[in-house]
């Protein structure tokens, strides 16, 4: 046999072995809600839920997964439950779905204005980044707000390590959007591109995160705009 023949088959065992783990996850977790007591706070039962989502979505159940993750999100959001309800849309961006693009918008949206954990609004600016052309100014702001997010949010533990994958992702979109090779011309791209100034990157975002929306918002932004002030 091949070393290639040899790759192969480890691949499928390993395929194999993280399949029948997912469905033992998927039980345990369809085990917990039905036992859960009738009087579990909504959150809770949500939480679980969502658990239960991102399993079925890992078992390549996306359509099953949206259904359930969708419901927790709008859990999430009744209870203002940010972080929450960022990991649900990006459990629904991972499902595969028509509107996925859509709710990896609004995470994005959540992501930057709400106090969202350093790692999850950076891993969504990085599914960003993904969805949109190397040559798109769109990759360079998301690789530029998922910097900037963690330089504010991170604690001293964590910005190390995360700072080293802000600047990687960074150095690699001004690579692919415009061949930057060097520090100087790093900064002259973000110079020219105006990455410096988060009061002229931030108006930016949002016009992105308008674009990939438009008008199927599934939030009331001008509502929770009142909470933050």
């Amino acid at each position: 046999m091949s070393s290639q023949d040899n790759n192969d088959s480890a691949i499928a065992a390993s395929n194999e072995n993280t399949d029948a783990l997912l469905k033992q996850r998927l039980a345990t977790y369809q085990e917990h809600l039905a036992d859960l007591p009738e009087q579990t706070h909504p959150r809770d039962r949500a939480l679980l839920e969502l658990n239960l989502a991102e399993t079925l979505v890992g078992l390549q159940r996306g359509e099953e997964g949206w259904t359930v993750a969708r419901a927790a999100f709008d859990v999430f959001m009744q209870y203002h439950s940010w972080q929450d309800a960022v990991e649900a849309l990006v459990v629904l961006y991972q499902a595969d779905q028509p509107a996925s693009i859509i709710a990896l918008g609004q995470a994005a949206w959540l992501a930057v204005s709400f106090p969202i954990s350093p790692e999850t609004s950076f891993a969504v600016m990085t599914h960003l980044i993904d969805e949109m052309p190397p040559t798109a100014d769109g990759a360079a702001v998301a690789a530029i707000v998922g910097q900037y997010v963690v330089d504010l949010r991170a604690s001293d533990e964590e910005h190390e390590s995360l700072s080293f994958l802000t600047r990687n992702v960074l150095v690699k979109v001004a690579e692919l959007h415009s061949g930057v090779k060097s520090q100087k011309e790093l900064d002259i791209w973000r110079l020219k591109l105006e990455l410096n100034e988060p009061e002229k990157f931030l108006p930016r975002m949002a016009l992105v995160i308008g674009a990939i929306v438009e008008d199927n918002w599934w939030f009331d932004r001008d509502k929770l705009r009142e909470l933050m002030d």
